[in-house]
């Protein structure tokens, strides 16, 4: 699972990179660091290392479900900000800039879906761990478009997640909590992606 969602989401990094290097008002574009590293794959190494102590399947399910909930943002992400046009908040439906957190557009949904559905396949709980990917993935979006710290830059009148924004001037908080950056956001979203899948497992008929 962690090569399926790693070679997949290093080789959709590569789809309409020159699209990508226009998008001015994300805080995190090129290779990835350590804290989205971090961020995405931190509650899946947790669940893998409990499982060394507590033999309890919920955990693969978790494991899988966050794993799943990180590939359908992610290829929600690189898919809808190269060839999706215009997103909208998945709130307001309002128009936002490319890449901004909280937008969505039909393209990046469908890659959403798919990314979800090919680490359920992957993991061989299709349903379980389908559902928990989708659900990590919209609570991505949510979180990005309610709670996400923004910011906007007076100079160019466009909202951004950078402190700094590319013209050189501090943007100014625009809305959400300081502490939510968009690495914060990941990590919920994984772990929402774990207790559903864990949660699923547990819960439902067998």
């Amino acid at each position: 699972m962690l090569f399926a969602f790693f070679i997949t989401s290093v080789a959709l990094s590569f789809a309409g990179r020159a699209r990508k290097r226009q998008l001015v008002d994300i805080a995190k574009g090129g290779p990835r660091d350590g804290r989205q590293v971090l961020a995405n794959g931190g509650i899946a190494t947790l669940c893998a290392v409990a499982a060394i102590f507590v033999h309890d399947a919920a955990l693969f399910y978790a494991f899988a479900g966050a794993y799943a909930a990180a590939t359908a943002d992610t290829w929600s992400t690189e898919v809808g900000s190269a060839y999706g046009g215009t997103p909208r908040s998945i709130v307001s439906f309002a128009p936002l800039a490319r890449g901004i957190s909280g937008g969505v557009t039909l393209l990046g949904t469908l890659a959403m879906l798919a990314g979800a559905a090919w680490m359920g396949y992957v993991a061989g709980s299709f349903w379980i761990v389908t559902a928990a990917g989708v659900t990590g993935a919209l609570l991505d979006s949510l979180l990005g478009a309610t709670l996400q710290s923004m910011r906007y830059c007076v100079t160019c009148g466009r909202t951004t997640e950078l402190d700094v924004h590319v013209c050189g001037t501090f943007a100014e908080p625009a809305r959400g909590l300081r502490w939510m950056t968009n690495d914060a956001v990941n990590a919920l979203a994984t772990l929402a992606g774990a207790a559903v899948a864990s949660g699923l497992f547990l819960f439902l008929p067998r």
